[in-house]
């Protein structure tokens, strides 16, 4: 296992034209993987963020012009690729999917929304994932070279019973594409990638799309890296850009020896239950 990679974050602008943006995309894969091990897109790149447009945008894993270029784009750079999320239609319904790719341009993981974007602030902002979107069923933990990766997307991370599941199964670093918005965004995004990182002693990486106010649905960008004592190590603006951190998962280890919060949990009291 690799200790220590360097990830790159690609938060990337998303317009109207999918041919367009995932040639962009492969621009962005090939100028960061000369210095990353792992490269990362955002929440819906290839896909304006509007839920009528996921049917329209979708793609079948195994007929999908997007994800064949990113896997030409891994296997020709020798790099990993976490491929955001886009559109995956399966089996007649459509989903939010991320997809992992290795350095041969290998599928070696699929994470689908598991918690769909359903949501009303009142005055602020309404949105519904669950019109067009289906969610998924699944914890996504990835064994690779770089060691245990955990993906979820988005409004998954709100929701610590997954992150900590994740957890126990071995992640050392959660990735997480999405797209918070401007209520949302500047009241949560940071702080629930710090918390999700020192609940679970993990490295915490949020991708975001850089901000477009023309848009219908305006993303908050700043993409991050957080460490698993919560430290910010890389914090993005909210324009276009591409931000590189180095992961050192000796960290992990260091961290949960020094403050065992995972050793010290309580399971004989603890029970999730519906309300």
């Amino acid at each position: 296992m690799k200790n220590n990679f360097r990830v790159a974050l690609c938060q990337m602008q998303v317009v109207e034209d999918k041919t367009q943006n995932v040639a962009h995309a492969v621009e962005m894969i090939k100028e960061a993987a000369s210095h990353a091990d792992l490269v990362i897109l955002p929440e819906m790149w290839n896909c304006p963020y509007e839920t009528s447009l996921f049917p329209e945008y979708a793609e079948e894993k195994d007929n999908s012009p997007t994800l064949d270029a990113v896997s030409r784009a891994a296997k020709e750079e020798e790099v990993y690729i976490v491929a955001g999320s886009i559109p995956e239609r399966h089996q007649g319904n459509v989903y939010n999917s991320s997809f992992f790719f290795n350095p041969q341009g290998e599928i070696i993981g699929v994470h689908r929304k598991v918690h769909l974007f359903d949501i009303d602030v009142a005055g602020e902002i309404s949105f519904k994932e669950s019109l067009t979107l289906t969610a998924g069923n699944k914890i996504t933990v990835i064994d690779t070279e770089l060691g245990k990766i955990g993906i979820c997307i988005c409004y998954d991370m709100r929701f610590p019973e997954l992150l900590r599941l994740m957890t126990l199964q071995g992640a050392q670093l959660v990735i997480v594409p999405g797209a918070f918005n401007l209520t949302t965004g500047p009241a949560h995004w940071k702080p629930l990638i710090q918390v999700r990182a020192v609940d679970n002693q993990v490295f915490m990486v949020g991708v975001s799309p850089a901000r477009d106010i023309n848009a219908s649905y305006v993303a908050y960008g700043h993409s991050m890296v957080v460490d698993p004592w919560g430290t910010i190590l890389k914090e993005a603006g909210t324009g276009e850009t591409i931000i590189y951190s180095h992961i050192d998962l000796l960290m992990v280890n260091k961290v949960r020896d020094n403050l065992p919060l995972l050793q010290n949990r309580r399971t004989d009291l603890y029970l999730v239950k519906k309300i």
